[in-house]
């Protein structure tokens, strides 16, 4: 801000807003996009807001939505704040020039937190870098978990992710008074909230709202229905009331929190157990969503990168020593594993195989991860007519036993590392000159398209950023491409006898090198 710098006022088509000029940046924290979700709007689709007289103060954070807090273990590499308060349904921007003129690109960010924790108030996310690199920035807050996921047979699906559409509605529509082009909206979210956009540009709501998406560590998907509904019949069980969306709107918000968290103790990715997710509910998710990005038309035009971590598995393992536990149950795990991923005895073998030096919690871990995330990421992309990007992080965490696991390249993303929630992960010490790399792919993609990288095509590159390998130059190319010894990262594609449901190509290393 310099001398005699006033607070930016922005003239929206829902109202004036006054936000802060932080470090050359204007910053609009907390402008409501729908109505308070709560008393008679309890569990029911966002509601829109008229707009408002007078300027609204865009100055803090806005109320987060109801979540548990992450267990003790957890909580030690995660961040989650909380801002109390009933009008949770909010949106930030940053952006470098609020004018409606400067027809800026956007990038609008998704949390995740497996729809049932996050929030835009985690200093990971802030959204300076991207602004003062030319990108106006927006991140939002939706319901979250029962409130947001629950399936009830008196209130229609998916709230959370219809707060989704109707924020992302507001941006296409105000976006351009913050100094953002309406034409150059790109998506960008991780874990569930790469699942959530996975939805959004497959809903036929959204059609032509979105230029780009950004996928991280999150595939398209739709979570079955009975699963979703067991989660709100067990609460049920538990709180003593019908499984209803009128009886749970009567629940005090706190006990609610604390049985979805007893409840949800069972939904880790790799156990698997009851969880919150997208369903098709014939509206904003007519069918699956990964069936109408490549079969189904959906999201034409619409250009893709997507992505995963190297030990994506890790994060959900080492938090509380799972890790341990996996490799004591041995041949448990693995029948446990083949149950998740629907395959045989001859898939954990062959994995074996390839790494007979792994540990067991090790195979299981990557076992799930491509079953999971990297095949249907693989399948998205070679569907897709329109331009694809893939890319892997590899950088290992300076912390003990992390690895390159789920979330650790948020920081670098955002170019955040100084905050001490991205340390909680990254530890100390992280490579400034990768997140450059990272963070500036994302600021081509969203400008022009095209990240830094050859497109998607039968050869199959990969960008991989964080690989510890040799360069002549420097020393260690924190952001090779390759060389690459599986591809796609699947641990055990290089074995054409390895198959997760349907036959994956046999490795071939990257033609790419940076």
């Amino acid at each position: 801000m310099t001398a005699g710098q006033t607070d930016p006022v922005v003239r929206s088509p829902y109202g004036a807003v006054r936000g802060r000029y932080e470090r050359g940046v204007a910053v609009f924290r907390g402008i409501p996009y729908a109505a308070p979700p709560f008393g008679p709007r309890r569990f029911r689709p966002p509601v829109p807001l008229p707009p408002w007289d007078g300027v609204h103060d865009a100055g803090a954070f806005g109320p987060t939505p109801p979540k548990p807090p992450y267990s003790e273990a957890f909580a030690h590499y995660l961040s989650d704040p909380v801002v109390p308060g009933d009008d949770c349904l909010n949106l930030n921007v940053w952006t470098p020039e609020p004018d409606p003129g400067a027809r800026l690109p956007v990038l609008v960010w998704l949390h995740g937190g497996a729809l049932t924790r996050g929030s835009s108030a985690v200093p990971v996310y802030d959204g300076h870098a991207f602004a003062r690199d030319g990108v106006v920035c927006v991140s939002i807050n939706y319901r979250l978990g029962v409130e947001g996921y629950g399936l009830f047979p008196d209130t229609p699906p998916n709230p959370g992710l219809r707060d989704q559409i109707a924020a992302l509605t507001w941006v296409h529509e105000a976006i351009e008074a913050f100094g953002g082009d309406p034409g150059r909206i790109t998506l960008f979210g991780q874990s569930a909230g790469a699942i959530s956009i996975g939805a959004l540009i497959a809903a036929p709501q959204t059609q032509g709202l979105v230029r780009r998406a950004v996928l991280q560590s999150g595939p398209p998907e739709a979570s079955e229905r009975a699963k979703v509904r067991r989660m709100v019949r067990r609460m049920a069980t538990r709180l003593k009331i019908p499984a209803t969306a009128e009886a749970f709107a009567a629940v005090d918000r706190d006990l609610l929190l604390h049985t979805q968290a007893e409840v949800g103790k069972l939904s880790s990715p790799v156990v698997g157990g009851p969880a919150f997710g997208i369903v098709i509910d014939g509206d904003t998710v007519p069918r699956d969503p990964l069936e109408a990005l490549t079969a189904g038309g959906a999201a034409a035009g619409v250009e893709l990168m997507m992505g995963w971590t190297r030990d994506e598995y890790r994060l959900w393992l080492v938090p509380g020593g799972l890790m341990d536990r996996v490799d004591r149950l041995g041949a448990v795990a693995f029948a446990a594993a083949m149950a998740r991923c629907h395959c045989g005895s001859e898939v954990p073998r062959g994995y074996r195989a390839l790494h007979p030096e792994a540990r067991t919690a090790d195979i299981v871990g990557q076992l799930v991860t491509d079953h999971l995330l990297r095949i249907p990421l693989h399948h998205l992309a070679d569907a897709r007519t329109e331009p694809s990007y893939v890319y892997e992080f590899a950088w290992p965490s300076n912390l003990p036993d992390l690895g390159s696991c789920h979330a650790l390249e948020l920081g670098f993303v955002f170019d955040t590392g100084e905050a001490p929630e991205s340390r909680k992960l990254a530890g100390e010490g992280a490579p400034q000159d990768l997140a450059d790399a990272m963070h500036a792919a994302w600021v081509r993609f969203a400008r022009d398209g095209d990240p830094g990288w050859e497109r998607w095509d039968a050869a199959h590159p990969v960008r991989v950023f964080g690989d510890r390998a040799p360069d002549a130059e420097n020393g260690v190319a924190y952001t090779a491409y390759g060389p690459r010894d599986r591809e796609l990262a699947l641990w055990a594609t290089d074995a054409a006898a390895v198959t997760l449901e349907e036959p994956v190509p046999t490795g071939r290393r990257s033609r790419w090198r940076g």
